[in-house]
């Protein structure tokens, strides 16, 4: 099978869920479409939706939830 990474594409904190009390968007074992909300970067209060731009299986979270982040880091990796 072949992989695909999901970059960061700006610096700040990337969260895996909308909110402290809700679950995360996708968990290592998820399928993941094409489009699909993965997770969310903060910028200075503003929030960037993080998408899938495969069709997939999340195999690794390699970035934890609410770890600073720069461009170009690995988010998460797909299956596919």
């Amino acid at each position: 099978m072949t992989t695909h990474e999901i970059k960061a594409m700006l610096p700040g904190i990337f969260y895996r869920k909308p909110s402290p009390e809700e679950p995360n968007y996708k968990s290592v074992g998820d399928t993941v479409a094409k489009g699909d909300v993965i997770g969310l970067i903060e910028v200075m209060k503003s929030f960037h939706q993080v998408t899938s731009d495969v069709d997939g299986a999340i195999t690794a979270f390699p970035t934890d939830n609410e770890d600073s982040i720069v461009p170009g880091q690995t988010l998460a990796v797909i299956e596919i």
